[in-house]
């Protein structure tokens, strides 16, 4: 029968070993997912901007040479990102395939006009750059108009802010759920412990001594729960590295182990607080009211 509890007593430990690892792990691991997009932000908030572009409509009389020059200057600009010339016949060819007609055969003629369409670097993808940019492109005597969505502008830019700032406000609501999850998990660790605990201290075990093992393996509870978030963050890291290559770099060495030593520290000084209290309680606790 002893044998048996003992077995059974064992397997608990076990569980509740286990059980501790996963639970910490993954709030880590959600911490790092979080710690990702907030150190990611600016990298996602150029990527996206630099999707914003406009489009130079050129005179139809305008020469080879002539859009040559232009997008040999627009390349050399710091605004541009990079451009692309687009002929009548392309232009016409793409708009019969979305029309599903020849309005080229109905009207007679390609009434579209030759363009170059430009990507801008992110620090330009603002109304105000825009609209100087406008001012002197339009002073090029080949340049019939430029076309670009100043709303879609505005209402990106002002996105952007936005999500930033409810990351933030994410970020701090979720550190506090994370910190109360790993909490509780410990404490009800702590809990299958309880009668160990108080056993230890009526036999005159200093507080100090009883803590130390709990507090040691507490830590590394938080330790190994780290680096499993981390072995986690990193297939998560590779998985969009090859569906978004622009947007994830793994040559950032500095940041993303940043993150990681983050982590880390976050798994140990949790789970150190976390256990160092739910000792205590335990310790402060009457033989009573441990049942």
């Amino acid at each position: 029968m002893s044998a048996n509890h003992q077995s059974h007593t064992k397997r608990r430990l076990i569980s509740s070993y286990f059980t501790t690892i996963i639970s910490i792990s993954l709030v880590l691991f959600m911490l790092g997912i979080l710690g990702l997009i907030l150190l990611n932000t600016q990298q996602i908030s150029n990527h996206v901007k630099e999707n914003i572009g406009f489009s130079i409509i050129l005179k139809g009389e305008v020469k080879d040479v002539d859009i040559n020059q232009i997008k040999k200057t627009l390349d050399a600009e710091t605004y541009v990102k990079a451009t692309h010339f687009i002929h009548p016949d392309s232009a016409a060819a793409e708009l019969q395939r979305d029309l599903g007609e020849d309005f080229i055969s109905f009207l007679g003629y390609n009434p579209l006009l030759p363009s170059i369409d430009v990507k801008l670097n992110a620090d330009y993808a603002n109304t105000d750059s825009l609209s100087i940019i406008e001012a002197d492109l339009l002073n090029n005597p080949n340049i019939k108009e430029v076309i670009y969505q100043k709303d879609l502008v505005s209402l990106v830019n002002q996105n952007v802010k936005k999500i930033s700032f409810y990351m933030l406000a994410f970020s701090g609501l979720l550190l506090f759920i994370a910190t109360a999850l790993i909490n509780n998990t410990i404490r009800l660790s702590i809990y299958s412990k309880r009668f160990l605990i108080k056993t230890m201290q009526l036999v005159g075990a200093r507080h100090s001594f009883i803590r130390r093992p709990f507090v040691l393996q507490g830590i590394g509870n938080g330790i190994v729960s780290a680096f499993i978030a981390i072995s986690l963050i990193i297939v998560v890291l590779y998985y969009f590295q090859q569906q978004y290559p622009e947007l994830i770099d793994f040559r950032n060495f500095e940041l993303y182990g940043a993150l990681f030593l983050i982590m880390i520290v976050l798994g140990i000084l949790i789970s150190w607080i976390s256990t160092n209290l739910a000792v205590r309680k335990y310790l402060r606790i009457q033989t009573g009211d441990l049942y």
